[in-house]
């Protein structure tokens, strides 16, 4: 469906692509049927990720019969996130959907989401129910990964690794990705005062081209999952992960320095040469760093929120009597 250029459409369609070749042709056509079924405006973005096969001519011979595709090149391959995060700037819908290039999610599930989404939801993500993946190397290392993502950041979901979801453009806009993060926007747009739900979706084998997963995202995975359970616990308090480790240590240090005082001057014991001594001192020392490095972090959130005039909270929405209608607020949220 044609939407002129100043006009946004209701609906995106964001894809990240690398080396996809072989796939491309297939996947335009399939999420193309989708979106005309659905009579409503919308578009497609693909973000072709720095492929180095004939992606980038494949995308533009699309681009060049679709008016309502958008096809974006990055200069190099940056990364799933990262062409994800391109795809979100640039598309225009109110409401943004992601899924990957291989084929293996089905468009055909994008009414699954709208309608759920059409319930009230901030975000919804697929659910790969029946995944057509390997099971060792990737329904195994995905398993563990959702239920430590689950435990720790409190959303729980059953697949946090499907790419095929869809968000209302607000909530985006708080969400900042790098690194693997974009299998954490659902956790962090909840913290952003959104609300999540999931579907079950279908997932198909991947039948041309190669996949650019393996077990070596595990660890940078896990990495990222450590810096979002931080961000949504401790970005605006660092001092309460950094002060409590640091004031027991410092107080076992100085009870240790306090019972060898009591040794060395009451008892008349040498202490010079016991390993308790070192304990003692090296307990003390950290403790002040730890304290030190929470009043850094303390700082510098200060500074961040002062600098940038974004307070630490997020509003859905205003009712005054001063409006006879509820106003959207702008959408903040803490670091």
């Amino acid at each position: 469906m044609d939407v002129p250029r100043d006009e946004a459409p209701d609906l995106s369609v964001v894809i990240p692509i690398y080396n996809e070749e072989e796939n491309v042709a297939a996947l335009h056509a399939q999420v193309r049927a989708a979106l005309d079924a659905l009579g409503r405006p919308s578009e497609m973005v693909l973000v072709n990720d720095g492929s180095r096969d004939g992606t980038a001519a494949a995308l533009d011979a699309l681009a060049a019969s679709d008016p309502d595709l958008t096809v974006v090149h990055l200069r190099r391959n940056f990364g799933q996130t990262a062409a994800m995060s391109a795809g979100f700037d640039l598309a225009r819908g109110a409401v943004i959907v992601s899924m990957d290039g291989d084929l293996q999610n089905d468009p055909a599930d994008i009414p699954l989401l709208l309608a759920k989404m059409d319930e009230g939801y901030d975000v919804v993500s697929g659910w790969r129910l029946d995944r057509k993946d390997k099971w060792l190397t990737r329904r195994v290392p995905s398993r563990i990964a959702n239920w430590l993502i689950s435990t720790l950041t409190g959303v729980r979901l059953h697949d946090y690794g499907c790419s095929l979801k869809a968000y209302r453009r607000e909530i985006l806009r708080d969400v900042h990705l790098y690194g693997e993060m974009h299998r954490f926007i659902p956790a962090l747009a909840h913290w952003a005062g959104g609300s999540v739900a999931e579907v079950p979706v279908n997932h198909r084998a991947r039948t041309a081209g190669k996949s650019k997963y393996g077990l070596g995202r595990t660890t940078r995975v896990l990495l990222d999952l450590l810096t979002v359970k931080f961000l949504l616990s401790y970005s605006t308090k660092p001092i309460h992960v950094f002060g409590p480790p640091g004031l027991i240590a410092g107080l076992v240090g100085v009870v240790l320095g306090l019972y060898l005082t009591f040794v060395k001057l009451v008892e008349g014991h040498n202490i010079g040469q016991r390993p308790l001594l070192m304990l003692a001192v090296l307990l003390v020392l950290t403790g002040a760093q730890f304290i030190t490095m929470g009043l850094l972090g303390e700082i510098q959130a200060r500074t961040y929120y002062e600098a940038t005039g974004r307070p630490p909270y997020a509003i859905r929405r205003v009712v005054s009597s001063h409006s006879p209608q509820p106003q959207e607020a702008p959408h903040h949220h803490e670091g």
